[in-house]
C-alpha cells in the first residue's frame, strides 16, 4: 500500500533549505520516492499550520518511506531541513482504515 511522507514547514533560512533540497533530492529516486506535491504557498482552510510550504513524497509502502528517511544518504542532509525550518513531517498510508 502506498505511503506518503508529508512535511509542512515555515522556511526560516532559505539558503540552508536550498542546500537541503539539493542534497535530499537525489536520495529519493533510489528509495522509490516520487514527489507528488511541492507547494511553497499552500492555502490552509482549517487550523493553524506551521507554515505554507507543503511537500508530499509518495513511496510504495510505509516500510519504503521509513527506509528512505532512516537511510544514511537522507540522514546526512535532514539536519539542514530541521535547522532551516519550523514544522512537522509525517508518514501517512494511502488507505489505512484499520488503525
Amino acid at each position: 500500500m502506498a505511503a506518503y511522507f508529508i512535511a509542512q514547514n515555515q522556511v526560516n533560512d532559505p539558503a540552508l533549505y536550498q542546500e537541503y533540497a539539493q542534497g535530499a533530492g537525489p536520495t529519493m529516486g533510489p528509495a522509490g520516492g516520487k514527489i507528488i506535491s511541492f507547494d511553497v504557498g499552500a492555502e490552509s482552510i482549517e487550523g493553524s499550520p506551521p507554515g505554507p510550504q507543503t511537500v508530499i513524497i509518495e513511496f510504495e509502502s510505509t516500510e519504503a518511506a521509513k527506509a528512505w528517511y532512516h537511510s544514511d544518504a537522507y540522514q546526512a542532509v535532514v539536519g539542514k531541513r530541521l535547522a532551516s525550518t519550523e514544522g512537522y513531517a509525517i508518514i501517512s498510508q494511502s488507505m489505512n482504515i484499520g488503525g
